[in-house]
């Protein structure tokens, strides 16, 4: 990735594609995607670089995938449709996820890189892992693999 702001081009161009297009859904979410990225700039006063969207974009999609549990247990599958339909627009400004032999062989290189030996090296050995893994796998698990190498 880079701080080029490429992405928020790319979400621009998309918005106006859509609206040229006139399909409604898919402009409405782009316009919550783009809400989301003003709102942190105003926040913050600063510029969100690519790897910070696809930080944000990643936690919006973590959230539809909560509210589609949520959803499913109410028996309202057009609200959990909904949430689909919006996880896969947001998927798509999203780097391709990496496979479990991908993330696997970054945990192994991340573990050699800071020669950690043990539980005390945890927070190096993700720190070097966090930027090439955000928004391409899933964090939690990931750490959890770390803790069971550096643990035995």
């Amino acid at each position: 990735m880079s701080g080029s702001g490429e992405l928020k081009t790319r979400i621009t161009d998309a918005v106006k594609q859509a609206m040229r297009a006139g399909d409604k859904p898919r402009v409405a979410t782009l316009r919550l995607i783009t809400a989301a990225i003003k709102q942190r700039e105003v926040d913050e006063r600063i510029e969100l670089d690519d790897d910070q969207i696809v930080a944000l974009l990643s936690k919006q999609v973590k959230q539809r995938q909560e509210s589609i549990q949520q959803y499913e247990t109410h028996n309202r599958s057009d609200l959990a449709d909904k949430e689909r339909y919006e996880i896969g627009v947001l998927e798509e400004f999203l780097p391709q996820p990496l496979s479990d032999e991908e993330v696997e062989a970054l945990i192994q290189d991340a573990i050699r890189e800071t020669g950690a030996s043990g539980m005390q090296d945890m927070g190096k050995v993700m720190g070097v892992l966090r930027p090439k893994l955000q928004g391409r796998a899933d964090m939690g698990a990931a750490s959890a693999r770390v803790k069971a190498l550096l643990g035995s």
